[in-house]
């Protein structure tokens, strides 16, 4: 069995992710190289622990401005919480790289 591309999220996100109330993340250009369909091998930021696979439904560009509460509720959080967590990690970047995903 060929090894799944991996895949890093905050662990504080974990629960979120395995009760399915997380749907999809935010990310840069640098890490938007996954494929739909592919299923990605999901590991904590800080300890790299495997905790799951999720499986990539589609990956779509929107820009910082476009994020609404839609993109809040499919990340599990306020917009507010969403756009500043966002400057926090890609602090400057306008072009973002939504990744839809589903729990495997």
């Amino acid at each position: 069995m060929p090894e799944l591309t991996p895949i890093s999220f905050f662990s504080r996100f974990e629960e979120d992710i395995l009760s399915g109330a997380k749907t999809i993340t935010l990310r840069d250009e640098s890490e938007a190289h996954f494929i739909e369909g592919e299923t990605l091998s999901v590991s904590t930021f800080e300890d790299e622990r495997w905790f799951c696979n999720i499986k990539v439904i589609s990956i779509k560009k929107v820009a910082f401005h476009q994020l609404d509460d839609t993109h809040a509720m499919q990340e599990n959080m306020p917009l507010d919480m969403l756009k500043s967590l966002i400057q926090e990690v890609y602090p400057g970047v306008e072009q973002l790289y939504e990744i839809k995903f589903s729990l495997v």
